[in-house]
């Protein structure tokens, strides 16, 4: 199998703090790895709370931020180290699709710019009747009428529209990976399907893999065959988003699931689930060298403070960084080995 974008062993640090003697390092994003292979177009969620290091995770596949450690690559070569054609090509083949589509639209323009300027700059149209067809069809395939939407400035479309243009403008480059940041968080509950739907047709239509950071567990289990949880910049557990998202094992995501509004009103948040509850007071327990989750975990035991456990695999489709589970990972080890 060809690696298409990997991210491998990757930490992003920044500076935190007032002056020289009193600055330190904060970990955004600590040796996370990841593959996406070419000849298997995925569809991957990654998931977290706020402050948990998705953006900073995106910024780093779209060199947009370089890493502090490890390296991301995209067809083998470091994006780092790219010629221009190279860097053109991963332009082009991985588009972004992000959290506030209006901050993307120059309000003097009208949104046919956002369409019509990335066909001419890759050179992706023969002609101008060319680049109309294909920004129709674009349009169309994420359910939006050309007659509806072309002609109009940003602020006079909504917030849906503004974000399915947006993703009118990723097929219209024919990427080979689409990088979607809390795309449908900021628009209408009833417009999140439609938006969502056009996103699984790119994949499954087109053969685009796609790589979809939220908050939101739900629409995560609804899109995506695997998931990665972090938490504060660390994957705590990872695998098939049936077993992560119906049987969690780690006691983040199992407060996460655990969080996840049910339709029924009688019932109150985490009632069911003492260990979940208990889970969401933060403890003054010291967490620097060990795991950042142990101020919060029901479960804390010595080794967790001293230091960060490795993601253990529990069984073939899922891995978990926890020690509670250093059992499973040996069992997982003879199962395999006979």
């Amino acid at each position: 199998m060809r690696e298409l974008l990997t991210a491998t062993s990757v930490t992003k640090e920044y500076i935190t703090g007032g002056g020289l003697l009193s600055h330190k390092k904060m970990a955004a994003l600590q040796d996370f790895s990841l593959k996406l292979q070419s000849d298997q177009p995925a569809v991957l969620a990654v998931a977290g709370e706020s402050g948990s290091g998705k953006t900073t995770l995106a910024r780093l596949l779209l060199g947009i931020a370089q890493p502090t450690s490890g390296s991301v690559t995209y067809k083998g070569r470091d994006l780092r180290a790219m010629s221009r054609s190279e860097r053109m090509e991963f332009r082009r083949e991985v588009q972004a699709v992000f959290q506030d589509p209006f901050e993307v639209y120059n309000p003097f323009y009208k949104v046919d710019h956002v369409l019509t300027t990335p066909l001419a700059k890759f050179g992706l149209a023969d002609s101008k009747a060319d680049a109309t067809r294909q920004i129709h069809a674009a349009l169309e395939q994420v359910g939006l009428r050309p007659e509806e939407t072309l002609g109009r400035y940003p602020h006079q479309v909504s917030g849906g529209q503004r974000q399915r243009i947006m993703v009118a403008r990723a097929l219209l480059l024919r990427p080979r990976i689409l990088l979607a940041d809390e795309p449908v968080s900021m628009v209408d509950a009833s417009l999140r399907a439609t938006i969502l739907e056009s996103l699984l047709k790119l994949h499954q239509e087109h053969n685009i893999s796609l790589l979809y950071i939220t908050h939101d567990l739900t629409t995560a289990y609804q899109l995506c065959e695997e998931i990665i949880i972090l938490y504060r910049g660390n994957v705590v557990e990872s695998g098939s988003v049936d077993l992560v998202i119906k049987e969690p094992q780690h006691p983040y995501t199992q407060l996460l699931v655990n969080s996840i509004p049910l339709p029924d009103p009688n019932r109150r948040w985490g009632e069911d689930d003492t260990s979940a509850t208990q889970a969401a007071t933060p403890s003054s327990v010291g967490t620097e060298r060990g795991c950042k989750f142990a101020g919060r975990c029901p479960h804390v035991m010595d080794a967790c403070l001293r230091a960060q456990p490795p993601l253990l695999p529990t069984d073939p489709r899922r891995s978990v960084a926890c020690y509670l589970y250093e059992d499973h990972q040996q069992e997982h080890a003879t199962n395999h080995a006979n």
